[in-house]
């Protein structure tokens, strides 16, 4: 069949997929791959991996496929270096929400199905969005972040650069999402970020923010929902951005402001649903960029980052803080999905 580098995170949800690989590899050797382990043993290891199978295989014309053994987290790392090259991503989904997984068409819990993607499936160009902002700081077991060769350059000294290939967000739920490091572990799938949720809105303080999208006047208030988008769902099936296409030549964002933490919770029913566009005020826009800024307590701009901190996410990873940019780049990264696409 050819060789394919797997890159498997072992503590993938919940250490479960240490668990499963020897089954996955049986089932892929099965399938006449020629298949080499990689196991992560940190966070940030998957993205040195695939640099380093990145430079070993450049010149090749038969070039490996890269595959991402995990969840969302496992394949941002992954793609960050394998971003603006001809390799192509695969992806066998076994973390807690398989987002990326569900964009490009893989069954999320039938591992033969996967397979058969990996195997007879279509390879698409799709774009991202470039985040460059302050790095978020640590927490324990989650390092801040630093600046890496295949993010490229920063534009402002003291930022660091991360790409996102799913989806980046502020707000509530990016305080979900830094929750998730450290509460949360005995709580499997979905229904983690559901209980995360809700116990991040009881404890939400207003986050004051200038928000300046694409060459439109800035909107000034409280950011309670922000989510810069390439595909629809997020959060383990949250569609937060309804008919959202990663092929598309924009990204897809929905934004709002000043809600109550009443109207938070009201709103994680909608939410999974992808009802919410329009309550509240949220609204939801094709964008190429994205620019967000703290408010002092006179209600002007800073250059500063917000306390308390607000959390900008790439593919699920609170990495970095605000001030940030998102800005949309076109075909960014080759992906093997489902023959059959729900936005193609």
């Amino acid at each position: 069949m050819g060789a394919m580098h797997c890159i498997i995170n072992p503590v993938g949800r919940d250490s479960s997929t240490g668990k499963r690989w020897p089954a996955i590899l049986s089932r892929l050797e099965a399938a006449g791959w020629d298949v080499t382990a990689h196991m992560t043993e940190r966070v940030g290891h998957a993205t040195e991996i695939a640099w380093r199978l990145r430079q070993e295989f450049e010149e090749e014309e038969e070039k490996p496929l890269i595959v991402a053994v995990g969840g969302d987290g496992t394949v941002h790392e992954i793609a960050s270096a394998l971003r603006e090259s001809e390799f192509v991503l695969g992806l066998i989904p076994t973390g807690s929400g398989n987002d990326m997984a569900m964009a490009h068409g893989l069954h999320r819990k039938k591992l033969d199905l996967s397979i058969e993607t990996l195997t007879n499936g279509v390879d698409r160009d799709v774009g991202a969005l470039r985040l460059e902002g302050l790095p978020a700081p640590s927490v324990k077991g989650y390092p801040a972040p630093e600046t890496r060769e295949c993010d490229g350059p920063v534009e402002k000294e003291g930022n660091v650069v991360r790409w996102v290939f799913l989806e980046s967000d502020g707000g509530v739920t990016s305080m979900t999402s830094r929750a998730k490091l450290t509460r949360g572990k005995w709580i499997r799938g979905s229904l983690k970020y559901t209980y995360l949720g809700l116990t991040e809105v009881l404890r939400w303080k207003k986050k004051m923010a200038w928000v300046k999208i694409d060459d439109e006047e800035p909107m000034k208030g409280d950011l309670s929902v922000m989510a810069f988008t390439m595909s629809e769902t997020f959060g383990g099936g949250y569609r937060v951005c309804p008919g959202a296409s990663p092929a598309n030549p924009h990204g897809h964002l929905i934004i709002g402001f000043n809600l109550s933490k009443l109207k938070m919770i009201r709103l994680m029913g909608p939410l999974r649903k992808g009802t919410h566009i329009g309550r509240y005020n949220i609204e939801y826009r094709n964008a190429k960029r994205l620019e967000i800024k703290a408010l002092d307590s006179e209600g002007e701009v800073t250059e500063g980052p917000h306390s308390p901190t607000l959390f900008i996410q790439a593919d699920g990873e609170p990495c970095i803080q605000t001030p940030a940019t998102l800005e949309f780049q076109p075909q960014q990264l080759r992906v093997r999905g489902a023959k059959v696409v729900a936005w193609n």
